[in-house]
Order: structure tokens, then sequence, then C-alpha cells
């Protein structure tokens, strides 16, 4: 039973978590409007989410001779590469964050996890409807 609940969930599971990154992100992004040289980052959802239940790893890992060694990958949930957002207005710092850009994604992203969470709620309200049998 709890091995069919979990291939049932899997996918918005894995949803959830790169939503929960990618906001992470936008956040930052946000924090650092002000920050002289800082570039908007940002992670391509569909990709990640195909990668990520396609079973897609990600990059190949650096080799280290040592296990202080840092691992050299930057990916989010299921090997999603983080990238940066190109700048549609130059800045005099560098900084490449477009605050409607940032806000505009921000809200969207929220909608799509709120909408993902409440999709899990009612799924596993029905599953609990089913099983005591209402």
């Amino acid at each position: 039973m709890k091995t069919q609940l979990d291939n049932a969930l899997r996918f918005h599971q894995t949803a959830l978590n790169v939503q929960a990154r990618r906001q992470q992100l936008l956040a930052s992004n946000v924090a650092n409007a002000d920050t002289p040289h800082y570039k908007a980052r940002d992670i391509d959802f569909a990709s990640a989410l195909k990668g990520a239940l396609g079973g897609k790893i990600g990059p190949l890992a650096l080799a280290g001779t040592s296990a202080r060694h840092l691992s050299g990958q930057d990916g989010g949930p299921g090997g999603a590469q983080i990238g940066y957002r190109q700048a549609f207005q130059s800045s005099v710092d560098g900084n490449t964050v477009n605050m409607d850009i940032e806000r505009a994604a921000f809200a969207e992203n929220s909608i799509h996890y709120e909408a993902s969470v409440t999709f899990i709620n009612s799924l596993l309200r029905g599953m609990q409807t089913a099983i005591s049998g209402q």
C-alpha cells in the first residue's frame, strides 16, 4: 500500500521540490537587487521536472582527490541546472535583476506551488474517503 501511495504522489512531490528551489532562487534575486555585479538566477521548471521524472541524475561530478574538495555542482532538485537570466536592460553596476520580472515570476511560482499543494490535499482526502468506505 505504501509503495502505491508513494508512486501516486511521486510526480507531485518532485514538482513541489523543484518549485520550492525555484522560489528560493527568485527570493535570492529580489534580496540581491541592489548588489553590484549580482547575476539573476532561475531554473527552467519544465526541463527540471522532466529530468527529475526521467531519472536523469544531472551533470557529471568533478573528480576529486580529497574528501574535502567541493563537488562543483550547483544543480537543483532532480539535477535541474540553475542558469543565469539574460539582462533586459543594462545596469551601471552590472546587476541583472529586473524587479518586475522577479515579482511576476515569484507570484507565478507561488500560485503553481499552492495549486500543487491543493491538488495533493484533495488526492489524499479522496484516498482517505475511499479507505474509510464513506
